[in-house]
């Protein structure tokens, strides 16, 4: 059974990446309003019915400003670190809440979900593996550095949404304050694009197939 993937939106304005099957899908964060997953998803003729679960990896509104209204309209799971969860100051169902520790694999239907940590200006970051049929799709953003964690998660892939946030030199001569350009390029800030392709061409899987440049910045990058 095939994995169909796609961006719901990707961005500072908000960050939503959809992976599913014939019968299930789950998201990986909730960052745009739910009123806007729907247009979207009717969009794209993909039921949202489908969606049985919400990964949040980390707290940053961009990541969660959708989910207090989408989960509680569709019932879905939610599943969230501790750490996230408290620096969220998010006010949702205890009922739907999931607790998650990085590298302990979360069923969902034939979809299974790894969580694995990372480098970013957040209480507890993480990234995700979702495999169904032995088919691996990585959902890498938010990544300041590329650490061990990210490299060994990345080989696996068959298909990645992966950080390609900011070109050197449009940051450098951009008009952004230094305090903002030095978080960016810091150690938890965001991947270059030349951190992506160093990352692609040195590690990616000899069986990937797809990558999907993901959270671009609309002031310091041009697709």
């Amino acid at each position: 059974m095939a994995l169909y993937i796609t961006s719901i939106n990707s961005g500072s304005n908000g960050n939503c990446y959809y992976v599913g099957n014939n019968n299930e899908a789950i998201f990986i964060d909730v960052g745009i309003s739910c009123k806007e997953i729907e247009k979207r998803m009717e969009r794209l003729n993909l039921p949202i019915q489908n969606v049985k679960a919400l990964f949040i990896s980390h707290e940053h509104g961009d990541h969660t400003k959708g989910l207090q209204i989408l989960s509680k309209k569709y019932a879905l799971p939610i599943y969230i670190t501790t750490r996230t969860l408290n620096n969220s100051h998010l006010i949702l169902d205890e009922n739907l809440v999931n607790t998650f520790t990085a590298y302990a694999p979360i069923i969902v239907g034939s979809i299974s979900v790894t969580a694995f940590p990372k480098r970013h200006d957040a209480s507890d970051p993480c990234s995700f593996i979702i495999e169904s049929n032995g088919v691996k799709v990585g959902v890498l953003t938010d990544i300041g550095s590329v650490c061990e964690h990210v490299i060994d998660n990345f080989k696996q892939c068959h298909a990645a949404f992966l950080e390609a946030n900011y070109d050197d030199m449009m940051l450098e001569n951009g008009n952004y304050p230094y305090y903002l350009k030095d978080r960016i390029r810091g150690d938890n800030g965001h991947l270059s694009n030349k951190q992506a392709l160093d990352l692609f061409i040195n590690h990616k899987h000899s069986s990937m197939s797809h990558v999907i440049l993901s959270h671009l910045s609309k002031d310091n990058n041009c697709p």
